[in-house]
């Protein structure tokens, strides 16, 4: 049996006609013919009974013309969904997050996606960036985003945006009260810096902008992620530089001054990260979102 002759016999049972049948199928009635009684003899049961005006099905026939429908309808969702996925628009992206990119831009992304492709089950998972490059290598996740990534053979790294920086400070210090605060008022000023783990990170380019200004850094803690940081400041810890991105976390007695004073290319990016050699679908799907947010944002930023 195979589904030709279901699709045979289907159009047999709604025609109940054998010559009609065959005009609907562009074929012979003779070859029709054969198919069904194949089908019959495979089955060992009696599809159709004869009649002046052609055929009805017998009780076992009208069982197998529900069985059939059923399972043809099984194969075109089954055919559907497969083209689909080979558009990248069914299937499972794992995705890899960390750092204060989650607050906004992440999102944003997350949310475009899952706007275009709602048939895509989409999963997080919290992990650093050293966590990130080896999930990736084991295909575990698809692709992460991270910061200040260093040149590896075989990752890509697609920029979303760079981040200006910024400082926070408690609302109670002297300093809070400024439009600005330029790099050199924070001269041995106890500074909260994240995160710990793999290098480069947020931490050098943060002590390359004191180094390169003639600024003494004096770190007071060393956190894991800007939401930390952010939280010492509020608790008195000292101040803490971090991305623009970062601003938008509201805590109690902080706020965020623009820095100036500062070396050329004290920016920090954000970027999405995958394997060179991941060809599928699901991913070209999701970079070709990626791109449309970041052009998106670029043109935000113009107008």
């Amino acid at each position: 049996m195979d589904v030709r002759q279901l699709r045979y016999f289907v159009a047999v049972a709604e025609e109940r006609n054998i010559g009609r049948a065959a005009k609907r199928l562009f074929i012979s009635q003779p070859p029709l013919t054969r198919q069904i009684q194949q089908l019959e003899d495979e089955l060992q049961v009696k599809l159709f009974e004869r009649t002046a005006k052609g055929v009805d099905l017998t009780s076992a026939g009208q069982l197998f013309l529900n069985e059939s429908r059923n399972i043809l309808s099984l194969i075109e969702l089954a055919q559907e969904r497969t083209q689909r996925a080979g558009k990248g628009q069914l299937g499972r992206l794992d995705v890899a997050i960390f750092g204060s990119g989650i607050l906004n831009t992440i999102p944003d992304i997350l949310k475009r996606f899952k706007a275009a492709y709602p048939g895509v089950n989409i999963v997080l998972h919290q992990m650093s960036k050293a966590e990130q490059i080896e999930a990736l290598r084991q295909k575990r996740i698809s692709v992460g985003f991270n910061r200040l990534l260093a040149p590896l053979p075989d990752i890509d790294t697609t920029m979303i945006l760079q981040d200006s920086l910024m400082v926070a400070v408690r609302e109670d210090h002297p300093l809070a009260s400024q439009k600005s605060i330029d790099i050199k008022q924070l001269d041995n000023e106890p500074i909260v810096v994240f995160p710990k783990g793999a290098r480069p990170n947020f931490v050098d380019l943060v002590s390359r902008v004191f180094q390169e200004s003639g600024t003494s850094m004096n770190i007071s803690q060393t956190v894991i992620d800007a939401v930390t940081g952010i939280a010492l400041v509020s608790a008195g810890f000292g101040f803490c530089l971090i991305p623009s991105s970062a601003s938008v976390l509201k805590l109690p007695d902080v706020t965020y001054l623009p820095l100036t004073g500062l070396p050329e290319n004290a920016t920090v990016d954000l970027s999405c990260i995958y394997l060179k050699e991941d060809n599928s679908p699901l991913l070209s799907a999701f970079l070709a979102i990626v791109h449309e947010y970041k052009a998106s944002s670029l043109n935000t930023r113009t107008d």
